[in-house]
């Protein structure tokens, strides 16, 4: 697998190599401070998907980046939603879950995003192959998951561990190992941030009815 991972990079200049990796490490660190509901998750997130927007972009993979690109205005607007607090912590940003209106508007971001995705492709020329509809697919449920998290709804981490567990091995096909390997990561800190946010959603609920 090592050898797999490394023979990718034979024949790409260093420059890219290094963009490539600070995006991994960047993207690790981004999700690793929405787990700790640190704003700090925007920043970094930031630096991530830029970086991963021009290589997607190279690599005719229109989906992936036009997802980044989204994820970038929305971490502008999710570090202003969970920095933009009141003068006492009561009225601060709150884990919480979505309600019947959130959910009706995650939905349909989720069929528009497909919609717009599809698009896409038809309007650079690009042939929509089996791999590029689960792109569209997931592309659709990461929409809705970035919009979660800036309001920070549980489930956004519900939706994160679906799609990442649907990239890994599009990406494994595509022979971005290191993207593979990310995403891998990714899964298993959407999980222990799942389990964290939930811990601290059971707090919250048990206080309030105290």
């Amino acid at each position: 697998m090592i050898e797999q991972i490394f023979s990718q990079y034979q024949n790409v200049p260093t420059w890219q190599i290094w963009l490539e990796s600070i995006a991994f490490i960047f993207g690790i660190l981004s999700v690793w401070y929405a787990k700790k509901e640190s704003f700090l998750v925007f920043p970094t997130g930031i630096i991530a998907t830029a970086i991963t927007v021009y290589v997607m972009y190279q690599a005719k993979y229109l989906a992936d980046m036009s997802i980044n690109i989204y994820y970038t205005i929305m971490s502008v607007y999710g570090w202003y939603k969970w920095t933009n607090f009141t003068a006492t912590k009561e009225d601060d940003l709150q884990i919480s879950r979505t309600n019947s209106k959130e959910k009706s508007i995650g939905l349909g971001m989720f069929l528009v995003t497909g919609i717009i995705c599809y698009v896409i492709y038809n309007v650079f020329g690009v042939e929509i192959q089996k791999s590029n509809w689960v792109d569209i697919f997931t592309t659709s449920i990461f929409f809705s998951a970035m919009w979660f998290m800036a309001l920070k709804k549980i489930e956004n981490w519900t939706l994160w561990i679906i799609g990442d567990l649907l990239v890994i091995p599009i990406f494994w096909f595509r022979e971005l190992y290191i993207f593979a390997l990310q995403y891998i990561i990714f899964t298993i800190l959407a999980v222990l941030a799942y389990l964290e946010w939930k811990k601290i959603l059971d707090k919250n609920q048990q206080t309030s009815l105290e």
